[in-house]
């Protein structure tokens, strides 16, 4: 939902007008905020991924169109990022796929991403979805099986943002975490609430004029 902020007499106020005809494309502000808070984002919701990173090496791959070549779908990956792994020094890539609709063969794409992209790297690939529509989704797994006998099991990291309760991030003064408690679980009588939080959170952040945009 697109918000307008209109200043106040009082300068201690801020009015938030909401403008619900205007159109957004949420995966493409998630790839957005995700890719500016790489690190906020896997220290709120993924920190034993986040401990296992050393952030001085951080690589964003361009976006890369991939074409089948069973049905010649094309597919774009949405985030996709090459760190290195504390223990070891080696690099891995962490795929990240945000999802603001249902589908129901979600889980498949998410191996056809996987499958489509290893072959093209060569290296340990960590993929995590994130979901932040309302329908029921716990899938986390594509596998294949023939009768009783199962040939493949793929396992993705998922977050399901609905699912999470957005007072338990209030402390944690991560601009990531901060931007998404807005898609978590929340009453309608909290939403005002929420975006006072938020709005604290990014001003204890003291973030540039870019990032804060």
């Amino acid at each position: 939902m697109a918000q307008t902020y209109l200043t106040s007499p009082d300068p201690n106020k801020l009015f938030i007008k909401e403008n619900t005809r205007e159109r957004i494309d949420h995966d493409q502000l998630f790839k957005k905020l995700i890719k500016t808070f790489f690190k906020e984002f896997l220290e709120a919701f993924f920190p034993n991924i986040y401990h296992q990173i050393d952030f001085t090496k951080v690589t964003y791959l361009s976006e890369e169109v991939f074409t089948n070549s069973y049905d010649g779908d094309k597919k774009v990956l949405d985030l996709v990022v090459e760190v290195k792994w504390r223990e070891t020094d080696a690099l891995v890539i962490v795929h990240i796929e945000p999802q603001s609709y249902y589908q129901s063969d979600f889980n498949k794409r998410m191996f056809e991403y996987f499958s489509l992209l290893y072959n093209k790297v060569k290296k340990p690939i960590i993929p995590i979805a994130i979901f932040s529509y309302n329908a029921a989704w716990d899938k986390n797994e594509f596998t294949m099986k023939f009768s009783d006998i199962e040939v493949l099991r793929f396992n993705y990291l998922t977050l399901h943002l609905r699912k999470k309760n957005w007072r338990e991030f209030l402390q944690q003064d991560n601009a990531a975490a901060a931007a998404l408690i807005s898609k978590m679980g929340y009453a309608e009588h909290e939403r005002i609430y929420v975006k006072l939080e938020f709005f604290k959170i990014i001003a204890r952040q003291k973030l540039d004029r870019e990032k804060t945009k």
